[in-house]
């Protein structure tokens, strides 16, 4: 018996997902089949238009597409539809929707379906099972393909920093986390892990990397990003980027741009008027985003919400359209961050209405609007827009022309469906992934302090550990809102618990909470401990005295620092630092578990802690890595991909900086006034200890001298001269001897994580090209002068073993 592949097809996910939308209504629409072998007949018309023909190019098959598009359709390429729960109301696709905005078709929709983490208006059964969700996701796609009159498939959308923001996706730890690692393989396979989770689940484009510059400690989203330094940030950038895009699937990089450093660190209704300086604009807060774009051509960026110097991002052609496209050399479109489109109104005041917003950030170059509002409230007031001629035919061709070429890229018009459901329960989250994730949470973890050789702990010895602090049992800051939800989480507490035995005894005490009543502003007023915070300090302080060491794990959660958590103090919170200092008094070894989303200020725990070990935001599983590196099954090899200030009064206090801008403030001579503040970072960029110890020899660079335009090679030998195995980060910074323009101090220009056996030695090779010896001369120009530089290799920014000069003629 012979069936239709349409209605066959239709009739299955009637049955077993139970569509909302009439079957029949399809199949009595068209005499025939609209999916042929090799194409569909997206228009209906019963012919292969050139759109829908494999064979031809994209330019082409855009081209066709668009010369048959009315003014509506076109207008649905320009919009995101946010998924269930969201803006969507049906999680299958409803009669009603014939008379929807989208009816005409839609540019994304998303975080479809995916249960997105802490939203219980998300949550749906048809995340998981993963070939359930992908069953869903064919039919929503479906809808669009036969229900439309040109069939545009629709482009999925999902975030995915922290790993796919996906229930029971495989969940990394946080991008900071991410950045400590300083292992560019490492990264690269994250980005395999998210595009092959996001293309079997039927995502189409990942919102990731995050490319801004943490520069700014007191800022909420720290956590989000890979550190402070431009190079650091887009090596790691870059091959997250090839990983996802290698997949199949876009990447989307966020968020375009000079973002990262609003006016004072602030967040929630601020986020904007970054005080940056055009040269500094371009070799720090461009810098990830141009390397990225020219080297592992994402198909998508975001736009920000902030302006630059007075020019809202979103609505600058010069961001959008001069440097983006015709500079960088950007060829995918730009999705606008939610209500950067509304802000140029809202908030800027540089468009009298949102109507007036929508037509300067088309003109600027934006492709499509993001809110969780109802489309239409953008599509309708665009559509006057374009009826009235403020809005040029060219430039809403253009604009559509854009997404449509990306859509074309990644293959919907010729597979738009997941073609075996089925592979996603076999390919999400495996085992392998797991062990990966693993390796990633024990990579991301840095030693900052081991007096003494206090760590790491003896599995063999006698002893009885304390673990104590707000921390030690929390676990919801395994969890982001832009990553994977629903896995189980484990405390770190009990994570350590797995260590013990006849010999290795555990308990428990919290200590205090995260936070006291009344902060913040006790930071700033300080109140006296209520009788139940005495009492829980009391209580850990007397178990503490029957311990041979005190674990505290101390910091922040995902309530304190993240989206709109920018901060006034980098301090503990709460009542944290009078649990460490009670602690101490019991005379027994401290050591401190740091997990925390930024730099914070921890100078007495650096000055009386006998070990501090930095794990950041650690995924669900995380706590595993923590307790082996404690008890030394893991040796921490990470480096901070951010400097650690002593007072938030330092800031701003970051790598790279201009010379005599961190230098010291003497107490004598030239300059000496007074001992009136601190000098120096508690922690420099790209500094991490080890257990063990390396040794760096035998630096060369070849040639030593060589005409511009030319590649320079250097090589350095690295030793473990220490009796344990572990992993350095290999660092090389070049310093400009001379130039015609105030540059950094030095820059990074390489970095190798290298793993060495007890004696081994390996050879690390870096290659120096033209572009990294550049900078901007007077006029802007990128240009590499002639002269003598410096080749500086090292273990951090500041631990420098290594130096030798080259010139450029």
């Amino acid at each position: 018996m012979s069936v239709n592949r349409t209605s066959g097809i239709v009739l299955f996910v009637s049955v077993v997902l139970g569509a909302h939308f009439p079957v029949g209504s399809m199949a009595q629409n068209r005499t025939k089949s609209i999916y042929q072998k090799g194409w569909i007949d997206l228009n209906k018309n019963g012919k292969k238009d050139i759109y829908e023909d494999p064979a031809q190019s994209i330019e082409r098959r855009v081209e066709d597409l668009l010369s048959q598009m009315n003014t509506d359709e076109k207008t649905a390429q320009t919009a995101t539809l946010y998924g269930y729960g969201r803006v969507l109301q049906d999680e299958l696709p409803k009669p009603e929707w014939k008379s929807s905005i989208w009816k005409d078709g839609i540019a994304n929709i998303d975080e479809e379906l995916n249960s997105v983490p802490n939203n219980k208006k998300a949550a749906t059964s048809y995340s998981y099972p993963f070939s359930k969700h992908v069953k869903a996701k064919n039919t929503v796609q479906r809808w669009f393909i036969e229900e439309t009159r040109l069939g545009i498939p629709v482009d999925f959308t999902n975030e995915g920093i922290h790993g796919l923001c996906h229930e029971k996706a495989t969940p990394f730890c946080a991008p900071i986390g991410i950045g400590s690692t300083w292992n560019k393989n490492l990264v690269g396979k994250a980005g395999h892990i998210v595009g092959r989770e996001a293309r079997v689940l039927g995502y189409t484009n990942v919102y990731a990397p995050i490319l801004d510059p943490a520069r700014d400690p007191r800022w909420g989203r720290v956590v989000e990003c890979y550190g402070e330094d431009p190079f650091h940030i887009a090596e790691l950038g870059k091959q997250m980027v090839l990983g996802i895009q290698a997949e199949g699937v876009a990447a989307t990089l966020k968020h375009y741009a000079v973002y990262s450093v609003p006016k004072g660190g602030r967040d929630g209704h601020a986020r904007t008027d970054p005080h940056v300086a055009p040269r500094e604009m371009h070799q720090l807060y461009l810098y990830p985003f141009r390397r990225v774009i020219e080297e592992a051509h994402p198909m998508g960026v975001m736009s920000s919400y902030n302006d630059w110097d007075g020019i809202p991002v979103t609505g600058s052609y010069y961001f959008l359209t001069e440097l983006l496209r015709n500079q960088f050399g950007f060829k995918g479109y730009v999705v606008s961050d939610s209500e950067a489109v509304e802000f140029i109104a809202s908030k800027h005041h540089v468009a009298a209405d949102f109507k007036g917003a929508i037509e300067q950030a088309l003109k600027a170059g934006l492709n499509v609007w993001t809110n969780f509002r109802d489309p239409k409230i953008y599509l309708e007031p665009l559509r006057e827009l374009v009826k009235e001629g403020r809005v040029s035919t060219e430039v809403l061709d253009q604009r559509v022309r854009e997404v449509l070429t990306v859509k074309f890229r990644l293959g919907l018009f010729d597979k738009p469906l997941v073609d075996d459901p089925r592979k996603a329960d076999r390919l999400v989250h495996t085992q392998a992934d797991r062990d990966f994730a693993h390796q990633l949470n024990r990579e991301a973890l840095v030693l900052l302090k081991n007096e003494a050789k206090t760590l790491p702990l003896s599995k063999d010895k006698a002893m009885k550990v304390l673990v104590t602090g707000p921390l030690a049992e929390e676990v919801n800051y395994t969890v982001s809102r832009y990553g994977p939800g629903n896995n189980p989480s484990l405390s770190i507490y009990k994570a350590l618990q797995a260590y013990g035995t006849e010999k290795v005894k555990f308990d428990y005490a919290k200590g205090c909470d995260i936070v006291n009543e009344g902060w913040p502003g006790t930071e700033l007023v300080p109140t006296p401990l209520t009788d139940e915070e005495n009492a829980g300090i009391a209580a850990a302080v007397e178990k503490a005295k029957n311990a041979d060491v005190i674990v505290a794990v101390v910091g922040e959660d995902e309530k304190r620092v993240g989206e709109s958590l920018s901060r006034t103090s980098l301090d503990l919170p709460g009542r944290q630092q009078q649990l460490l200092e009670a602690l101490h008094k019991t005379g027994k070894p401290i050591i401190v578990v740091l997990v925390n989303g930024r730099p914070l200020t921890i100078n007495w725990a650096d000055q009386n802690a006998d070990a501090i070990l930095e794990a950041w935001f650690p995924g669900p599983e995380g706590a595993k890595a923590v307790a082996e590196s404690l008890f030394g099954d893991y040796n921490p090899g990470g480096k901070l991909p951010v400097t650690f200030p002593k007072s938030i009064g330092q800031i701003e206090l970051n790598f790279p900086f201009k010379p005599g801008s961190h230098a010291n403030q003497p107490s004598s001579g030239d300059n000496g006034f007074g001992r009136s503040r601190v000098n120096g970072p508690l922690y420099p960029f790209g500094f991490g200890l080890s257990y063990t110890t390396f040794g760096y020899d035998n630096l060369k660079v070849s040639p030593e001298k060589q005409a511009v335009g030319g590649n320079f090679k250097v090589s350095v030998d690295i030793s473990n001269t220490g009796t344990v195995k572990g992993d350095e980060v290999v660092q090389l910074y070049v310093k400009d001897k001379l130039s015609s323009v105030v540059v950094y101090d030095s820059q990074l220009r390489g970095f190798e994580r290298v793993h060495l056996a007890p004696g081994e030695k390996k050879t690390v090779t870096f290659e120096l090209k033209p572009q990294d010896l550049e900078l901007l001369d007077r006029d802007m120009k990128a240009v590499v002068e002639p002269g003598e530089f410096e080749v500086l290799i090292g273990s951090s920014s500041t631990d420098i073993r290594q130096r030798q000069l080259f010139h450029v003629e």
